[in-house]
């Protein structure tokens, strides 16, 4: 797919066009082969709302780890709720026992191989499940959340998942561009935005930040700053 699309012009395109704008575009050209990851952060509940809004039959998928905090279970009950079902997948069960088995439960903190290992069993292979059947999906990433996505183009050809189209129409967006759609829209979000957590994971290896630090400091606390990635968007 992505050999017939000129994603340089495409970004030209649509680097001014708005976040619906993008998704309607993507929507046109892939639906129903394609969905949106959603970790259920305010960026997620952000474009899953303007998803379903343009269709409601857009597709949605998430990763449930088995490490999410509480609230993060509770807000995914509630968006099914309100906006239709989503596509849900989880570890592959004998993997999980063979990783913990040798390594513990908590063995992210031991290593960052082992953290890597643990985010690999729990999240990447799952994505790439959830991806072996479509021709793009979508993100929340933006350009000002790390430093490892400054580069971040609204459309991008994804590598590492067999040259997939990986679209990410929040791309410019700022976080007050997204509390602002969330406030206008009456869009649900994760209680712990309100505590402190700018940035959601799993409950181990997530906590609040402090005033004035990086959105993104309390995912993988212990870890160098440049290594906070999980793997899933890795180029």
């Amino acid at each position: 797919m992505s050999r017939t699309l000129d994603v340089e012009g495409l970004n030209r395109r649509l680097e001014e066009k708005s976040p619906q704008q993008v998704l309607e575009w993507a929507l046109s050209e892939f639906h129903p082969k394609i969905s949106l990851a959603s970790s259920f952060g305010a960026e997620d509940m952000v474009l899953t709302d303007m998803l379903r809004k343009i269709n409601p039959d857009a597709r949605i998928f998430a990763l449930e780890t088995g490490r999410l905090h509480q609230e993060t279970y509770d807000l995914m009950d509630k968006a099914q709720e309100k906006y239709g079902d989503f596509e849900i997948f989880y570890p592959d069960t004998v993997r999980l026992e063979e990783m913990t088995r040798s390594h513990g439960l908590n063995l992210f903190y031991k290593s960052m191989a082992l953290r890597k290992l643990c985010c690999e069993v729990r999240k990447v292979e799952p994505l790439k499940r959830a991806l072996s059947d479509l021709d793009a999906w979508i993100t929340g990433l933006r350009r000002d959340q790390a430093s490892t996505r400054v580069a971040v183009q609204k459309v991008e050809v994804d590598a590492l998942h067999n040259g997939i189209i990986k679209i990410n129409p929040l791309a410019d967006q700022t976080s007050e561009d997204i509390w602002k759609y969330i406030r206008n829209n009456n869009v649900l979000y994760n209680a712990l935005h309100d505590n402190g957590y700018p940035s959601i994971g799993c409950e181990p290896c997530t906590r609040a930040v402090k005033p004035g630090e990086d959105p993104r400091a309390g995912r993988w606390w212990w870890e160098p700053r440049e290594a906070s990635e999980c793997g899933l968007h890795k180029k």
